[in-house]
Order: structure tokens, then C-alpha cells, then sequence
């Protein structure tokens, strides 16, 4: 069987678009030739790879094996593309970062040491004294680039996005609340809540859930570190919200327990601000790639 590019991106578009008509629109060809390059396609394989009666349009068994294929493939050549026409337009450049989360080092760090493989020559710097006064700062031209979940309508500013996740509450295995599924705003009123030193307003389990609801923990208690929150929580000190890729690891650790925040599903996004004229460079597209693949394989552990 010979699968060429062309092919694999077939397969993503009709799947990303559920028919035939938009897809080949996505992919700026006739819904003819569409049409031909799939039965042609089919013929390779030697078996349907969409079930034509359903709507809309779906896969078969061997079309999710072949989408399987694209979804690993694409990004790669896709990647390697962007990669050689930065080669082409110059590989030097400045990437100053402020983030307005203290969790993000997590994941950020992984992604930098990718990307300076990638842009040595790109002078990368994280500016934490600018961490809450970021998107002036930003548009003053003193950082490139803002890690945020919540992002200010601003001229002159765009915000990329990068991954959803979810807040978890962790608490001690021996805290009472271990034996409730689920973790409500009322939960809270007896509890020590061990937080990040920032503002209210930069806290998801403020934003999402104890402010809309008009609930006070018993306590709020500051922390720098993600490594001592997880201590104090360790020892029934308090609990914690924390985004759901720091607890990877601690969700098989006997000495927690990890429960989702309710009544309903709360899930956050987070972006990547830069000014309007810096995302298209090669170099920062590359590292919004990354910062969109990277955190995504600590989230499924």
C-alpha cells in the first residue's frame, strides 16, 4: 500500500470536518477530486475507511487506525516544515516570558530545554518581577510573552491558546473530606486552604468556585512552592487546588486523595499572550507548538 502525505491529511479533514463538502474545502480542492482521492485511497487499502451512512460522515475501524497514523505523522512534518523555513528566515531572536502561574514551571521547563535545542541562537529569559504587572509589560515590549489563564481584552494584544485543565482538590488521605466523590464550595468553610501568594483573582479555586458561591475557607495559608504545598497537604495541614498535571504523580500516593471540583466540571484554558506582530515568527510559533504538545503528556502521566 503507498500512503503519501496528501493521504493522511485526507483522512484529518474529512474526520476534523464530518463530510465530505467542508473538508475539501479545508483542504482547498473539489469535492470531485475529493471524492476520487478517497475511493482511490480505499482501493489501496483494500477496505472502506469511512462508514458512508452515517451523519455525519465517520470513520471505520481502519479509518481510526489510519487517522492514528496522521495524528502522529502530521505534527511531526508539520513541525519539521516549520522548522526549515525558520532555517530560512533567520534563527535569532528574544523570547522574554512572564507568567501569571506559579504551577506552570511544571511544564515550562521541559518546553524550554526543547526549544533551546531547536533556537540556541534566541535569547530566552523568564522575567519573574513582572509576573503581575505582565500585560503592560508586555505591551511596553519589556517581556515577549505571557502565561496566563486569564486573559485581558487588550489592543494590540492576542491571545493563543495553549491546553485545557482542570483544578483538582488534593487533600491528606486522613482529612475527612476523602470520603465525598466530589468537592463543593461548602466543603471548604472548615478547611485551611493552602494557595499560591497571589491575588484571589489569579486563583482558580477562588474564581470558579468560593467567590461565585460567597464562601470563606476557615483559612487561607500562602506558599511558594509547589513542593511544600504538597508537604503540608501531605501532613493534613490543609488542602489544595492545584491544576490537574502537577498531581500526575500524587494521584497514586496512599498519603492523598484527589478529587474533582462540583457541582459541575470546572475547566480552565491557558493561553500564551504576545502582541499581535510576534506570533506568525518561526521561533514562537515553535515554542506555542510546544507549549501546546509538552504539557498534554504530563497530564496523562
Amino acid at each position: 500500500m503507498y500512503i503519501e502525505l496528501r493521504h493522511l491529511r485526507t483522512i484529518r479533514a474529512i474526520h476534523q470536518a464530518g463530510g465530505l463538502a467542508r473538508a475539501a474545502d479545508l483542504l482547498n480542492m473539489t469535492q470531485s477530486a475529493l471524492s476520487h482521492q478517497v475511493a482511490n485511497l480505499e482501493d489501496q487499502a483494500g477496505m472502506e475507511l469511512f462508514v458512508r451512512r452515517s451523519k455525519p460522515m465517520r470513520l471505520s475501524a481502519a479509518g481510526i487506525r489510519m487517522l492514528r497514523a496522521a495524528d502522529r505523522i502530521l505534527p511531526e512534518i508539520e513541525l519539521m516544515e516549520e522548522e526549515f523555513r525558520a532555517l530560512r528566515s533567520g534563527k535569532t531572536g528574544r523570547l522574554h516570558i512572564a507568567i501569571q502561574c506559579h504551577a506552570c514551571f511544571d511544564w515550562l521547563f521541559p518546553v524550554l530545554e526543547l526549544f533551546r535545542q531547536a533556537w540556541p541562537e534566541v535569547d530566552v529569559d523568564i522575567r519573574a518581577g513582572l509576573a503581575f504587572d505582565s500585560f503592560p509589560a508586555l505591551l511596553r515590549e519589556e517581556v515577549d510573552l505571557v502565561i496566563t489563564s486569564n486573559p485581558e481584552p487588550l489592543p494590540g494584544l492576542t491571545y493563543n491558546p495553549l491546553f485545557d485543565y482542570h483544578p483538582v482538590f488534593l487533600a491528606s488521605a486522613q482529612n475527612p473530606l476523602a470520603t465525598k466523590e466530589v468537592i463543593t464550595a461548602e466543603d471548604f468553610r472548615d478547611q485551611v486552604l493552602i494557595t499560591y501568594p497571589v491575588g484571589r483573582d489569579k486563583l482558580d479555586v477562588f474564581t470558579e468556585l468560593l467567590t461565585p458561591a460567597k464562601v470563606e475557607p476557615r483559612g487561607q495559608r500562602p506558599v511558594e512552592l509547589t513542593a511544600v504545598i504538597l508537604m503540608l497537604v501531605g501532613s493534613n495541614r490543609g488542602v489544595a487546588v492545584l491544576p490537574d498535571w502537577v498531581l500526575r504523580d500524587i494521584k497514586t500516593n496512599a498519603d492523598y486523595i484527589t478529587r474533582p471540583l462540583g457541582p459541575e466540571t470546572v475547566t480552565k484554558r491557558l493561553f500564551a499572550a504576545t502582541r499581535e506582530e510576534d506570533a506568525a515568527k518561526p521561533f514562537m510559533a515553535h515554542f506555542l507548538r510546544l507549549c501546546r504538545s509538552e504539557p498534554v503528556k504530563l497530564q496523562r502521566g
